[in-house]
């Protein structure tokens, strides 16, 4: 297996990356090839595509054995799953698969041809194997079951964010980090409303906390 390209994005932290991807449609990423892929003719065509799938690894969550069971945090991190249930990073092969939106195709950058996706739930510098268009025919299954997993992703929390730290944050940050913060970066058996929290995006620390449905931003830290 080669690394064909790396992502590049503000996750610095695996702490409030979207648990699943096109979940936070507004965040933006790059997709660098390595010198050896950073051929046009590898991506003729690709932009009569609106959405790609992204094969790629947990490099941040590697481990040496496995275990036949997980604990799916969304389910409160008791419930144990067979691993191959889930969509846990902790597998016998550390592969994850992503669907973007492919909204652009830089074709002179200076690393020759760039793609910019949104909605990805990579951390910065997460390695890519291969990149492959999504097929609306084949691909989508409106009708499908969830598992366990069904209607997890769909509450949302509100977030209260006063006009003067908004104003901490750049204009082009602005949809993403309420994007991310709507979702609930918080493991989902922690309910503490006293509890301040912290996630790392775009060079800020973004410090908050959770009471019922309500998600309040308590501080804005610039980090060096």
């Amino acid at each position: 297996m080669k690394i064909i390209a790396r992502i590049q994005n503000d996750f610095t932290a695996k702490f409030g990356i979207p648990r699943q991807s096109g979940l936070a449609p507004s965040v933006l990423s790059r997709i660098v090839f390595e010198p050896e892929y950073r051929n046009a003719d590898a991506l003729r065509g690709l932009e009569d595509f609106s959405h790609l799938w992204l094969i790629w690894e947990f490099s941040e969550a590697k481990r040496d054995s496995w275990s036949p069971t997980v604990r799916p945090p969304r389910l409160g991190g008791n419930a144990r799953m067979g691993v191959f249930a889930t969509r846990s990073p902790f597998r016998p092969n550390p592969i994850g698969l992503s669907c973007v939106e492919l909204k652009e195709i830089l074709w002179q950058s200076e690393n020759g041809p760039e793609l910019i996706v949104a909605g990805a739930d990579l951390m910065n510098g997460t390695p890519i194997y291969d990149i492959k268009p999504y097929l609306p025919y084949a691909d989508s299954h409106p009708d499908a079951r969830g598992g366990f997993a069904s209607g997890v992703w769909e509450k949302q929390l509100r977030v209260e964010c006063g006009d003067e730290l908004l104003g901490q944050i750049p204009e082009n940050h602005r949809q993403a980090v309420l994007d991310l913060l709507s979702q609930d970066p918080r493991p989902s058996y922690q309910h503490d409303p006293e509890r301040v929290y912290g996630m790392e995006y775009a060079g800020m620390d973004i410090r908050f906390s959770v009471d019922g449905d309500v998600l309040r931003v308590r501080e804005i830290v610039r980090k060096e």
